[in-house]
């Protein structure tokens, strides 16, 4: 590459970085100018600090065999722990939905992420999510319970009500958060109290 084709790359670096942060969700044109400037002016080791985490993470975070959380060692930690309730499986739409869960301290089973949920519109039906999966798990006659934690929306209910259909017929219990969250709303953005009362208050289905 000639020093012409340098100069070109490095005078659009900004707007590349405008354009890969913007890629982000959540993150509009208005947030992404925000994020590039305060790069700028932030010293280079900053700069180098962020760079180098999103590597990490890259590099040693991968999907639980087992739950399909998150994980850096070969389970993730819930998994992993022999003091977690065997008997619950919570199912949840995304691996964020564990760590919010988590962070209530109300529930002390595993869980089970099944990597989305059932939406027609986006031609996401059961085959594309981790159900056989859980239908597995609940082979051995452990797991008594099966929580379904998806979102309090159309989709979440559609996946919560089919999940329910196939796991009945196994003899497992099956019940459903309470909706003492907000309807539609999002397990990740609800406070810890709303979601400890929703664990709480499930309901059989």
């Amino acid at each position: 590459m000639g020093n012409g084709a340098h100069l070109d790359s490095d005078r659009h670096a900004l707007q590349r970085l405008l354009d890969e942060l913007g890629r982000l969700p959540g993150i509009g044109p208005k947030s992404a100018q925000r994020i590039a400037y305060h790069l700028l002016e932030a010293d280079a080791e900053e700069a180098r600090r962020l760079a180098q985490a999103i590597l990490d993470v890259k590099r040693v975070v991968h999907f639980c065999p087992v739950c399909f959380s998150y994980a850096t060692d070969e389970l993730c930690e819930v998994c992993a722990d022999a003091g977690r309730d065997r008997s619950q499986i919570c199912v949840v739409a995304e691996p964020r939905d564990v760590t919010a869960i988590e962070r209530t301290g109300a529930y002390h089973g595993l869980y089970h992420v099944l990597g989305g949920v059932i939406s027609p519109m986006d031609k996401i039906g059961p085959e594309q999510l981790h159900v056989r999966e859980l239908i597995a798990r609940l082979a051995d006659g452990e797991v008594r319970e099966v929580i379904l934690a998806t979102n309090l929306d159309v989709e979440g209910e559609t996946t919560a009500t089919y999940l329910a259909r196939a796991i009945k017929p196994l003899g497992v219990d099956v019940t459903r958060i309470a909706s003492g969250l907000p309807i539609g709303g999002d397990l990740e953005y609800a406070d810890e109290g709303s979601l400890a009362r929703a664990m709480e208050a499930r309901r059989g289905m």
